[in-house]
C-alpha cells in the first residue's frame, strides 16, 4: 500500500509545488545562492526584495477567491493579525492553547509580528451519519503567514500529539499555540493540521465507523494523507501569498508529531528538506498496547494495583543504585541492571514495615517481582528473565518478548503503571486493534457501545498479547500506523536530511522503540556509513514527554521554536549548509547544568573526577 502511495503522490500535479530544484541538492550552487543572498543584504537592496513579492496577494477575499481554485480546498478563514496581538478569534473566547493541552492557564499566543492567519478545509473526507464521530468533512490545515518583508522564504510544518483532532477547521478558535507564534515570529511560515478528524488528542472515535467497523478513510487520513496535503497546500498557498516558491520547507514534530515525520520520509519522501523527529510515536498499535501490560501484571499477580508512592521509591532507589543520586538521571540507564527484588532496603519486613518508610513504600517480594517485569517489558506470558541475566536493555524482540519496558530511571508513577494519561490512548488503541469498543477509556464513544475499560477484566496476559498481534495483522486497514518502514532510500535519494531525537526518561514511549528503529534503518541501509550522511539520531538523558520543558529544571533538554532551538537549528544548518550535526550541547532550564548529546551509536561517557554537571566532563565514544 505505501509504494502505490508514493507512486501515486509522484503523479499528482495539481496546485503541487514542482519538485525540488536541482540548486538546492548541489553544495556550489548552494553556496553561490548563499552568497549572492549575503551581497543583496549587505547592498541593502530593497528593490530586489520588491521584486520577489510583487506577485504576492493581500490577506483579504481575494486570497480567499485564489485559494478556491485549489482541488478538493475550501478557504474557511483569511484573517490579519498585527504584531503584539492575542491570537484570538473571540477576545472573550478559548484560545487553542485551552484547547488542545486542556489548561485554563495555558498561555495565550500572542502575534511576534504582522501575520496572515489562513484556515482551509481540504475534502473529500469521510461521508457517513450526521453526528458519528467517524464522519469528516476533510483534513482542516491552519496555516500563519509572515508579512512578505518578514518572511525568511522557509516553511516550518508542526506535527500533533496524541490522536490530534484539533481546531484547525474551527471559526471561533486558533488552533496554533504559542510555539507556532513563536516560529512565525522567526519569519517561517506555519502550518498545522487536524489530521482528517475534530475531537480532542484523546479520543480516537473516529477511527471506528458507526456500525464497529474500521473506518479505513479516517485512519489514512490521520496515518499519512494529510500529512501529504499539509504539505501541497501550503506549499500552493504560500506561491499565491507571496508571489513566489519557498526556499526550503521543513518538518518539525514531537510524539505523535515524531511519527509523522519518519511517515514524510517513508511515504512521501520528496515533501520536506528536513525532519525534526522528536520521541516518536512508532510502532503506535504495538508500544500503545504494551501500555497496559504494566497494570495487566499487578492485576494478575497481586490483584490490585501497586501505588504510584511504591512505583515512585522503587524508581529512586534504581537511580541511586546506578549512580545517579546526586543529577537525579542516570546518564545511561540502559546500562543500569538493578534488581529490586534483591534490595533489602526496600522489601518489606516481617509486618509490613521497611527500613525506608515502612509499609507505605516498602514493597512486598511479589511487587518487587512485578516491577522488574514492568521494566523488562510485555512478554506473552508474563514472564520474565533474572534482571543480572537480561535486564530488558536488549533491543531483540521474539514471540515471547512482545515489547520494551521503560528504563530504570523513568518515573513508574507518572507512566501508564502508575494510571497517567497513556493508560487511555494504551486501552482506546487495544479496542481499535480488537474491534471491541467497550474495551476503550471513557473518551472512547461509537454506537453500538461506548468505552468501559473492560481490557481490565477480560484480557489477562493472553488477551493482550493477541490484542498485540491483531495491532500488528491490522496494519494495511490502519494504513500502516506502525510507520516502522526501515527503507528510507527514497529520501536519501531525494537529498533530505532528518534529525531524531529521543528522552531516555520518556514514561510513554519507551526508548528502546526508537533505538530499535534507527538499528533497523542502519542494517537495511548498509550500517551507519551510509544512513548517518542524511539521518542522524540522538538519545538525551533525564528526557521525559510530557510538557514543554520535558524534565525537572536541572535537567539539560532541548528546547523548542520559543527556546534555544537546538535541534532544528542544527538540522536548518545541516540542510542549508551541509555541515552535519555532531556533539551538541544542552543547558537546564535553571542553567545549573550542561551536557553534550552524542550522535548514536555514539553514548556520552563521563570523565571521571571531574564534574558531573558541566559539559566538558563527558565526551562521545
Amino acid at each position: 500500500m505505501e509504494h502505490a502511495l508514493k507512486t501515486r503522490n509522484a503523479k499528482s500535479a495539481a496546485f503541487a509545488d514542482s519538485p525540488k530544484e536541482t540548486r538546492r541538492r548541489s553544495s556550489g550552487i548552494l553556496a553561490l545562492a548563499t552568497a549572492s543572498i549575503a551581497l543583496l543584504a549587505s547592498l541593502g537592496i530593497a528593490e530586489a526584495q520588491q521584486s520577489e513579492t510583487s506577485g504576492a496577494a493581500s490577506c483579504d477575499d481575494g486570497l480567499m477567491a485564489s485559494i478556491a481554485e485549489m482541488p478538493d480546498t475550501e478557504a474557511l478563514l483569511v484573517k490579519s493579525f498585527r504584531q503584539g496581538e492575542q491570537l484570538l478569534l473571540d477576545p472573550g473566547g478559548a484560545s487553542g492553547a485551552e484547547v488542545v493541552e486542556g489548561g485554563s492557564n495555558a498561555t495565550i499566543p500572542v502575534a511576534g509580528t504582522d501575520l496572515c492567519l489562513v484556515k482551509l478545509l481540504v475534502g473529500p473526507g469521510n461521508p457517513g451519519p450526521e453526528g458519528a464521530p467517524s464522519t469528516s468533512a476533510g483534513i482542516g490545515i491552519e496555516v500563519l503567514l509572515p508579512t512578505p518583508v518578514s518572511w525568511n522564504k522557509r516553511i516550518r510544518a508542526y506535527g500533533n500529539s496524541g490522536w490530534s483532532g484539533t481546531p484547525q477547521t474551527s471559526l471561533s478558535v486558533i488552533a496554533s499555540d504559542d510555539l507556532h507564534a513563536a516560529a512565525a515570529a522567526q519569519g517561517f511560515v506555519v502550518a498545522t493540521s487536524d489530521n482528517g478528524h475534530v475531537g480532542s488528542v484523546i479520543d480516537p472515535s473516529f477511527a471506528m465507523n458507526p456500525d464497529g467497523s474500521i473506518s479505513s478513510v479516517g485512519w489514512q487520513d490521520f496515518s499519512e494523507r494529510s500529512l501529504h496535503e499539509l504539505a501541497e497546500k501550503t506549499k500552493a498557498l504560500t506561491r499565491l501569498y507571496y508571489g513566489r516558491p519557498h526556499e526550503y520547507a521543513y518538518w518539525d514534530g514531537f510524539s505523535t508529531g515524531g511519527r509523522q515525520g519518519l511517515k514524510l520520509a517513508q511515504a512521501y519522501p520528496e515533501d520536506f528538506d528536513g525532519i525534526l523527529v522528536g520521541s516518536p510515536a512508532i510502532n503506535w498499535t504495538r508500544y500503545h498496547t504494551a501500555n497496559l501490560y504494566a497494570q495487566i501484571a499487578m492485576l494478575e499477580d497481586l490483584g490490585q494495583l501497586i501505588s504510584p508512592e511504591k512505583l515512585s521509591t522503587a524508581t529512586e532507589a534504581a537511580i541511586a543504585a546506578c549512580g545517579g543520586a546526586e543529577l537525579g538521571f542516570l546518564i545511561d540507564p540502559l546500562a543500569c541492571s538493578y534488581d529490586v527484588t534483591e534490595d533489602d532496603n526496600l522489601i518489606c519486613a516481617d509486618g509490613g514495615n521497611g527500613s525506608e518508610g515502612g509499609a507505605e513504600t516498602c514493597l512486598t517480594p511479589a511487587e518487587a517481582g512485578v516491577i522488574n517485569k514492568i521494566w523488562y517489558g510485555q512478554t506473552a506470558d508474563g514472564g520474565a528473565p533474572d534482571p543480572q541475566t537480561d535486564h530488558g536493555a536488549e533491543l531483540t524482540l521474539s514471540d515471547d518478548r512482545l515489547w520494551f519496558g521503560w528504563t530504570r530511571d523513568t518515573n513508574l508513577a507518572t507512566t501508564s503503571a502508575g494510571g497517567a494519561p497513556g493508560l487511555v490512548l494504551a486501552a482506546d488503541q487495544t479496542a481499535l486493534s480488537l474491534q471491541d469498543p467497550t474495551l476503550g477509556s471513557e473518551f472512547f464513544k461509537n454506537e453500538i457501545g461506548d468505552g468501559e475499560n473492560l481490557w481490565r477484566e477480560t484480557l489477562g496476559y493472553a488477551g493482550l498479547a493477541n490484542a498485540q498481534a491483531e495491532g500488528v495483522r491490522l496494519q494495511s486497514e490502519f494504513s500502516h500506523i506502525n510507520t516502522n518502514d526501515p527503507d528510507l532510500a527514497e529520501f536519501a535519494a531525494a537529498g533530505g536530511k532528518m534529525v531524531m531525537y529521543q528522552g531516555l526518561a520518556d514514561e510513554y514511549i519507551p526508548a528502546q522503540g526508537a533505538i530499535h528503529y534507527y538499528e533497523q534503518v542502519m542494517a537495511e541501509m548498509g550500517g551507519a556509513e551510509t544512513v548517518q550522511p542524511f539521518f542522524r539520531f540522538y538519545l538525551i538523558p533525564g528526557f521525559t514527554h510530557s510538557g514543554r520543558s520535558e524534565g525537572g529544571p536541572a535537567v539539560p533538554v532541548p528546547q523548542p521554536a520559543s527556546g534555544r532551538d537546538e535541534m532544528f537549528s542544527a538540522l536548518q544548518i545541516w540542510v542549508e549548509q551541509g555541515d552535519a550535526p555532531e556533539r551538541l550541547e544542552l543547558v537546564s532550564a535553571d542553567e545549573t547544568m550542561t551536557l553534550p548529546t552524542c550522535v548514536y551509536p555514539n553514548k556520552i561517557t563521563y570523565r571521571s573526577n571531574s564534574p558531573s554537571t558541566s559539559a566538558d566532563s563527558y565526551y562521545c565514544k
